[in-house]
């Protein structure tokens, strides 16, 4: 079993409490989803926000899902001029019995553009 590091991100249509909420989740079990993971296979989860959003923490969208035991932290993205806005980026570090060529990483909707080379 390895430590592994898996990125995503996806764009809010909103800066909305509830709105959050869902597009977080659904970023979080498409991780999960997507690399055969449980929330036992976390270590922990970082998460960042663009300066645009103000409306809830990304990661109690984690602890909604049932994600409670797992160290979780919360930071604001660089404000750079042009930058796609209203973003939510994660980077969790799971262990995985796959390789770095096997970890899938996942950029939802519109977040695809962030990293084309390496976007599903």
């Amino acid at each position: 079993m390895a430590v592994r590091a898996v990125r995503g991100a996806v764009q809010l249509d909103q800066d909305e409490a509830g709105h959050m909420g869902e597009r977080v989740g659904a970023l979080l079990t498409a991780v999960l989803e997507r690399n055969g993971l449980t929330a036992d296979d976390l270590i922990s989860v970082w998460f960042t926000a663009t300066p645009d959003l103000h409306s809830d923490f990304p990661a109690a969208a984690a602890r909604k899902l049932g994600i409670t035991d797992v160290p979780l932290i919360c930071a604001q993205e660089l404000d750079v001029e042009g930058a796609m806005p209203r973003v939510v980026r994660v980077l969790a570090h799971v262990e995985s019995d796959r390789d770095r060529a096997g970890i899938t990483h996942v950029y939802l909707g519109a977040a695809a553009a962030l990293r084309k080379d390496i976007a599903q």
